[in-house]
């Protein structure tokens, strides 16, 4: 008697792609070794996806991060870019070198409260000044979590550790002071919104200057308890959204929702746009002194409010663009092209003397 054929195989459903050609794994990076059930883990799930939706060419990509915990998280996520892990608060800087030798590649850099508002504070001001090219990301938990939970610079005034102890310093505010050095893509958001925070990362990913999303991202081994304000169940119920943030590529058609409330387009270079479809505050993000009122306001309040906190067109121009960079990277161009001749240095000698 004949054998019954054998069963074919079940074949494996191939992944989806992006426009780019790539799955979602091609973006991906190491296993992450943060405490478990940590807010940076959901960002880096964000940066993923956002860069999978955005059809990043990963080669095209510098990742960029300084020391602590935040910092470790640029090594979980685009595994085939390139990558520098620079020393405590000096990112900024990095990035500014990287931007003007290849101003193809698209800067996204991961710092922390300690990292951008302590030891990297200057750093940070002046890259923001200059307008660098980046998308740079704040993982803010208000605590120094590699060396066992103190009080960062963005620990709000009132605050208590685990142990006890109460903040007594006002803190300092990443927005705000971007804002004030000219800084024209703000935003602010939480690592458990992470529909908000997706499109946030998108507009800040297109954005053709240095764009700051500052994200509330709890420390859930030494700042996740009554007290703090940093919490992951403070800024679950205190949480208040500015607007619902949607991005819309340059190749999607744009249908503006009139129905449920105004909206607000805001045009980026490459043609891609962010709406704001309002909610209960009648807010302006282009509005410059009502940006800083309003972060004022909310750390007086103690008020957590998310969302893009301003943007707006004409200020300076990005840094490649001040320094009439020529069209091809520095870095690629040949030693003819960047070394002066004999004749050259002789001519400057020569006026010299």
């Amino acid at each position: 008697m004949p054998s019954a054929p054998a069963t074919p195989p079940a074949t494996a459903k191939a992944p989806a792609l992006n426009r780019a050609g790539l799955p979602l794994t091609a973006y991906r990076g190491l296993p992450s070794t943060l405490c478990s059930g940590c807010g940076h883990d959901a960002i880096t799930n964000m940066i993923i996806r956002a860069s999978f939706e955005m059809n990043l060419e990963p080669a095209q990509v510098a990742k960029l991060s300084g020391i602590g915990c935040s910092s470790k998280t640029a090594a979980y996520f685009l595994n085939q870019s390139h990558g520098f892990n620079g020393v405590h608060g000096r990112m900024a800087a990095i990035a500014t070198g990287v931007n003007l030798a290849n101003h193809t590649l698209l800067n996204i850099g991961v710092s922390g409260d300690g990292d951008t508002a302590s030891i990297g504070l200057g750093q940070f001001l002046h890259m923001v000044r200059r307008n660098v090219r980046i998308c740079y990301i704040i993982e803010n938990n208000g605590v120094y979590g590699l060396t066992k939970g103190q009080f960062s610079a963005t620990a709000d005034k009132g605050s208590t550790l685990k142990r006890g102890e109460v903040n007594e310093m006002d803190p300092i505010d990443a927005c705000a002071l971007a804002i004030e050095m000219g800084c024209e893509y703000v935003a602010r958001s939480f690592s458990g919104d992470q529909k908000q925070l997706l499109n946030l990362l998108k507009g800040a990913m297109r954005y053709d200057g240095t764009a700051l999303v500052d994200v509330v991202s709890p420390c859930i081994t030494f700042n996740n308890h009554e007290g703090s304000t940093k919490s992951y169940k403070f800024a679950k119920e205190r949480e208040e959204a500015l607007h619902d943030v949607t991005y819309v590529p340059d190749y999607e058609p744009f249908f503006a929702d009139y129905d449920h409330g105004q909206t607000h387009t805001i045009d980026l270079p490459d043609g891609a746009r962010i709406v704001l479809k309002k909610l209960d505050r009648d807010y302006d993000p282009s509005d410059r002194v009502r940006a800083l009122e309003l972060l004022s306001r909310a750390r007086d309040e103690h008020l957590f409010l998310t969302g893009l906190i301003y943007h707006h067109k004409g200020g300076p121009k990005p840094l490649t663009k001040q320094k009439k960079l020529v069209a091809e990277p520095l870095a690629t161009l040949p030693q003819s092209r960047t070394r002066p001749s004999r004749e050259v240095l002789e001519s400057i000698m020569d006026s010299l003397s």
